[in-house]
């Protein structure tokens, strides 16, 4: 085997089984930071040892195995916890194993995992990595690396970051949650409704970022969207009955079948109304739909996130931007902005009003928004205002809005679609 498929091997095991690995560390040895860093040392050691010896018949089994018997040797080492080790070997079996050397297959008689408890094992890796102690960018990178198993220079290149930054944030998030005695564990029921509320932030954080990079020369990034795309069905699987879950996939899924027709050949934006519809992925159209009717029938009503995918399905359903239901949309904005009020919200009912009302009814919602703090550095706000003035043959007002916009924008693409728009007021 050559070291390239090797690696490759090590790769795509990690990023299907790491979350399932570094949970049932957590739940051997109720240190969730220690875990983590058991799980990179049992994938540095497979990095080494699969390309020179081959891959496992168990790659999963040998990954873990390998985490177990480093969390034995971590505890061997503390001589003040030689009976939490002598306690942990017992129940693992390991006894007085020798720590060298490649590990067993690891596919005998004892399991690996108790397969009724990984569920809450992913669950609570989950509620850990997105616990309300830790800042928004912590959550992310310890999200995306735990339970997506992104590499630290993944997240990095992702966020348009330094790599040394994202670590520093996973280091500071591990040593956050030791010292606030984070458990390792599903939190109980009085707790879950306030914590899944920040696990469901966090997987909209890194697709939103992803769908409409704010900085950089991509406007989409696929492979962080794909990744937010599996998180949030990892979360549907492991809360069934909660419909904000259901909820955001369904809003995953019908943004995300647009993006085939969301650029050019050479990545550059395309408007809605230019956007070829036959490219959108029907198959993720249906997917999100059938979401959304899982989070409606739970009869509470749709939260924010399932409203939005409302909106998307009204685009995903209409054959042009003509006979898009703009009333409706405009009505679940309302809805939006009275269920979570936000100024992004309110310019998004603007432009949904543009096209029910005509833009002069808009341009007065939009004047509203001009002393928003939260859009005050945004270039989203100049481009809608200016997109309006244009409609309404205020040209030179228009250039000035532009021209802002501009100024504040750091994506490029995006930056060449205002150019563009730049260019045909001459």
């Amino acid at each position: 085997m050559t070291d390239t498929t090797g690696r490759e091997a090590v790769a795509a095991v990690w990023r299907i089984e790491s979350a399932r690995i570094v949970g049932a560390l957590a739940r051997y040895t109720g240190d969730f930071p220690l875990a983590e860093d058991l799980a990179q040392e049992a994938l540095a050691e497979a990095l080494v040892t699969w390309p020179r010896d081959g891959v496992p018949r168990n790659p999963a089994g040998w990954l873990l195995t390998v985490g177990r018997r480093r969390a034995i040797d971590a505890f061997r080492r503390r001589a003040a916890r030689d009976d939490r080790y002598s306690a942990l070997a017992r129940d693992l079996g390991e006894g007085g194993a020798a720590t060298g050397g490649v590990p067993p297959e690891a596919d005998g008689a004892e399991p690996l995992w108790d397969p009724d408890q990984i569920d809450d094992d992913v669950l609570a890796l989950m509620f850990i990595s997105c616990h309300p102690v830790l800042s928004r960018e912590a959550r992310v990178a310890l999200t995306l690396r735990v339970v997506g198993g992104l590499t630290s220079d993944e997240i990095a290149r992702a966020f348009l970051v330094p790599t040394a930054t994202v670590q520093a944030r996973i280091t500071r998030a591990k040593k956050t949650l030791a010292a606030a005695k984070i458990p390792f564990a599903v939190p109980p029921a009085e707790e879950r409704a306030a914590r899944l509320t920040s696990v469901l932030n966090v997987i909209y954080v890194i697709f939103t970022e992803a769908s409409t990079a704010t900085s950089g020369e991509s406007l989409i990034r696929l492979d962080v969207a794909a990744e937010a795309q599996r998180l949030a069905r990892v979360l549907t699987r492991l809360v069934p009955t909660e419909p904000e879950a259901h909820g955001l996939l369904a809003l995953l899924e019908l943004t995300a079948a647009r993006f085939p027709a969301r650029t050019d050949e050479h990545g550059q934006p395309i408007l809605l109304e230019h956007q070829n519809r036959n490219r959108w992925d029907r198959s993720a159209i249906r997917r999100g739909r059938a979401a959304l009717d899982q989070a409606a029938r739970a009869g509470r009503g749709l939260g924010a996130y399932g409203l939005q995918a409302a909106i998307a399905e009204c685009h995903a359903v209409a054959d042009s931007v003509d006979s898009t239901d703009w009333n409706r949309i405009v009505l679940l904005y309302e809805a939006l902005s009275r269920l979570s009020p936000s100024p992004i919200i309110d310019l998004n009912r603007a432009v949904a009003i543009s096209m029910s009302q005509g833009p002069a009814a808009a341009l007065a919602l939009v004047d509203e928004l001009k002393s928003a703090a939260a859009l005050a550095n945004s270039h989203l706000l100049p481009s809608v205002r200016g997109e309006l003035l244009t409609r309404l043959g205020r040209r030179k007002e228009a250039r000035v809005e532009f021209e802002r916009a501009l100024s504040l924008c750091a994506n490029g693409p995006e930056r060449t679609l205002l150019e563009s728009k730049l260019a045909a007021l001459d």
